[in-house]
């Protein structure tokens, strides 16, 4: 019978992660992922540059955010909140939402969780379906 070692845990540096370049001034640092032996949960940091904004999707399962630093403006389901440092979003799947930087001068960083390591995002302009894991594959150069 062969045994399986179980992960041992991590600790996670951001600023030792390179970033992946999601487009329109957003940049996302994965943390916690399948590759460090998560089963059950992705999490990272995105950051928006000044009036930045990801487009309106969903997904395939919950995820919260956290903003980290500067304002945000989250729409959820077709309302928009303003957010500021440590706001907090909980988000069932399959509901549209997005966050934009709220500031034309100021960066903004949140913080995510999905509630599955297989989450899925689907771009309500084009009906597209992805992995979330794939947009971490397009890491900046250094």
């Amino acid at each position: 019978m062969s045994e399986t070692k179980a992960a041992a845990g991590a600790v996670l540096r951001p600023a030792e992660i390179k970033p992946a370049d999601r487009g329109g001034g957003a940049r996302t640092i994965p943390l916690v992922t399948k590759g460090i032996g998560s089963t059950s949960l992705l999490n990272g940091i995105t950051s928006f540059e000044p009036g930045a904004a990801i487009p309106l999707h969903s997904h395939n399962c919950e995820e919260s955010v956290m903003i980290l630093e500067g304002r945000a403006i989250a729409e959820i389901d077709g309302m928009e909140y303003e957010l500021g440092p440590h706001d907090t979003t909980w988000i069932p799947s399959d509901v549209p939402h997005r966050f934009r930087n709220a500031s034309d001068t100021e960066p903004m960083r949140i913080f995510w969780t999905y509630a599955s390591v297989d989450a899925t995002r689907t771009l309500v302009a084009t009906g597209e379906t992805r992995p979330v894991a794939s947009e971490h594959a397009k890491r900046i150069a250094p």
